[in-house]
């Protein structure tokens, strides 16, 4: 047994980590406010921080043990908005009653208003450690064992159209830009009878680590931008509310889990299904993930988002807002020209 390490296992699941942070300036879209995908990736670099703290950090892990730090379980709560040169002190406590052979650890971020700490961000997050199966194999210590995974997922059930015979198209070429969201035998077996918006996409090498797999902030990359096209779809893109209202998306909740591995420059389907109109304030969706191997779906992810809208006021303070009619028909897609 390795001391250092079986004292740097303790300290990763017995010790809290506290650091200050800020968010990315790209994160910032609308005026200073910063979006719910970089929001998620402070509470990325709390946990990356938290790790290497407890003498574990993910270079290490990768080079030494052959072990991928991933996180495969990102739920986030955001209940005051983040903005440009805010300084977030981030509090990383271990969730270990409930690993389940993943390292759970929850996330709260703080920042201060008016001289007052406000408790901005709570995040509940799980990793796994990938054993790397693109090079060689090393021997990773025994106190890492329980966390070592030979592929990820497995820790959350698929939706039905797991395991789906399914026929794919030759959509997706580099010429095609965005991806397709047109005529599609695949998207048109997913999207049926559903108030949903399908999108298909090849996986490129940006949103992917370790050499081959579509990772966490791929993942939240991919909610975001299915979002804008849903929008756009339905009549009300983000430009269309912001130039006629001052309307800006705001996103409270946001959810991913991993149930299998998406892979470099393969086609991913993403279906962005509306679930529910909650008192014409906010919206939930559940975003699924798709790729199609030996003529099967695949499904590699799953989450849910809550969106809503605020219309700011001056360029620092915005309100929440109600949907009127013309925006709740074009979410629940009905006909007429909210919808069409």
């Amino acid at each position: 047994m390795s001391t250092d390490t079986d004292q740097a296992v303790k300290e990763l699941l017995e010790s809290e980590t506290r650091v200050t942070l800020r968010p990315r300036y790209e994160g910032s879209n609308i005026n200073t406010w910063i979006g719910f995908k970089h929001v998620n990736y402070v509470v990325e670099e709390a946990v990356l921080e938290h790790f290497r703290t407890a003498g574990l950090p993910s270079r290490r892990l990768f080079e030494d043990h052959g072990l991928g730090l991933d996180i495969v379980d990102l739920d986030t709560r955001i209940l005051h908005a983040f903005h440009q040169d805010d300084l977030a002190r981030a509090v990383v406590v271990p969730r270990t009653k409930d690993a389940d052979g993943q390292v759970a650890l929850a996330v709260t971020l703080y920042v201060e208003r008016d001289g007052e700490e406000l408790k901005a961000v709570t995040s509940k997050v799980r990793v796994s450690l990938r054993a790397d199966s693109y090079l060689p194999p090393v021997e990773f210590p025994a106190e890492l064992a329980r966390f070592a995974t030979p592929r990820l997922g497995g820790t959350a059930e698929a939706g039905p159209w797991h395991g789906r015979q399914v026929t794919e198209a030759a959509t997706t070429a580099l010429s095609a830009g965005r991806g397709t969201t047109g005529a599609d035998p695949v998207l048109q077996q997913l999207l049926a009878g559903e108030n949903a918006f399908g999108w298909k996409w090849r996986i490129p090498y940006p949103y992917c680590h370790f050499n081959e797999r579509l990772q966490m902030s791929g993942y939240l990359r991919q909610v975001e931008e299915v979002v804008d096209l849903f929008l756009a779809d339905r009549g009300i893109s983000i430009k269309t509310l912001l130039d006629d209202r001052k309307w800006i998306p705001v996103v409270p909740h946001s959810r991913v889990q991993v149930l299998d591995e998406a892979l470099m420059e393969e086609d991913l389907y993403t279906v962005f299904t509306v679930e529910e109109v909650f008192k014409d304030f906010t919206y939930t969706a559940r975003t699924d993930f798709y790729v199609v191997r030996d003529g099967r779906l695949v499904q590699t992810a799953t989450g849910r988002i809550t969106h809503g809208y605020a219309v700011f006021h001056d360029r620092s303070d915005w309100s929440l807002v109600s949907f009127d009619d013309h925006v709740i028909g074009a979410l629940k897609g009905e006909p007429g020209p909210a919808g069409s």
